[in-house]
């Protein structure tokens, strides 16, 4: 295939006879790597009945976000693509939410394109995730403290919703590739002023402690980093489908705000394989992670593996969900407040 090295790559990475009959979601903060996905797919793609599609969500955070959203504005107008565009008072939303910025941003930027990508009947929403981002995505993880799902860092793929999944083709890309085909295409990009300060962790993983520990360390720190995330996938894609089958036998789901677990068939189980079964049924919930780590998955499953107490305990879990243990059972409630205020927010970003 003729063209710049990236599009080769990319082509080899995600075929575009996969998707040439298939309508796909872009996301485009104006950024490097976005610019550089977009660009990729539009030169490769293969005539098709399907549409590529860019989405542009502003956060209004920033001055310069106008210009963000004016500028894929113009890069969708040149290359005669439509542009999806959303808005949201990002900084309010925290504030109302009792959530950080980056959290809110993140929820408030994903329900955006999920409903986008709904709405236009797309099958895939792309995400410009490098292998710079995915060895960050661990770094971090270690220095938090994760367990093996967190070592595997970000998924190459995972569905959103029935009809859609996120895909991140470029996992196998450096930023440097994506530098060098930006230059070599002559296109300009957006600079986020906020990738430079410091007060934020991973801006102090990516500037100061990856580039210190390449200089006096290891050069190929970045590639080891990758390799080791390679290994925790893999270990960990085993135990989750044996984690699945053991959820299969004692999760009960009673809606979107109540779990019922069947203790009995967790006896005798390795302790991992019990965490893992716990987050699996916790994750098809689609209730909030975010402040579940390792401490709390702990209490859980300790809740869950303890000889049946004489009466009721109870133990309260990020999010207000309580975990209560009655005999053979643990039950997971989540208030009815915290899930209109969840519902409240979907209504707010469609």
């Amino acid at each position: 295939m003729a063209g710049p090295r990236l599009e080769r790559q990319f082509a080899e990475s995600w075929a575009p006879a996969d998707w040439a009959e298939l309508t796909v979601l872009v996301a485009v903060s104006g950024g490097a790597d976005s610019v550089a996905l977009l660009r990729a797919m539009a030169a490769i793609r293969l005539p098709g009945p399907g549409r590529l599609i860019a989405a542009h969500f502003n956060h209004q955070l920033r001055v310069s976000a106008e210009d963000d959203e004016a500028f894929v504005r113009d890069l969708c107008r040149e290359l005669g693509l439509s542009c999806e565009v959303g808005r949201a008072d990002v900084a309010r939303q925290a504030t109302r939410q009792g959530d950080g910025v980056e959290a809110a941003a993140r929820r408030a930027r994903y329900q955006f394109l999920q409903a986008t990508a709904e709405r236009l009947g797309a099958r895939y929403l792309v995400t410009a995730h490098t292998a710079d981002d995915q060895a960050e995505t661990i770094l971090h993880r270690i220095l938090r403290g994760t367990g093996l799902a967190g070592l595997a860092g970000i998924p190459r793929s995972r569905p959103l919703g029935p009809a859609v999944s996120l895909l991140r083709p470029m996992l196998g890309l450096r930023r440097a590739d994506v530098a060098a085909y930006l230059a070599e295409l002559g296109q300009t990009y957006r600079d986020d002023e906020t990738n430079l300060d410091l007060d934020f962790t991973r801006n102090r993983l990516r500037r100061e402690l990856l580039p210190q520990l390449a200089e006096q360390y290891n050069a190929r720190v970045v590639e080891a980093i990758l390799r080791l995330g390679q290994l925790a996938g893999e270990a960990q894609d085993l135990i989750a489908g044996m984690a699945q089958g053991l959820g299969d036998r004692c999760v009960r789901p009673d809606g979107a705000d109540r779990l019922t677990i069947d203790c009995q068939p967790l006896i005798g189980q390795p302790p991992q394989l019990v965490r893992e079964c716990l987050l699996l049924a916790w994750r098809a919930q689609r209730w909030s992670e975010q402040a579940m780590g390792f401490d709390e998955w702990e209490r859980l499953s300790e809740l869950a593996m303890q000889t049946p107490p004489a009466a009721a305990l109870s133990i309260t879990l990020p999010g207000a969900i309580v975990a209560t243990r009655t005999e053979r059972l643990v039950t997971l409630e989540r208030p009815e407040r915290q899930s209109r205020l969840l519902e409240v927010d979907d209504v707010l970003q469609k």
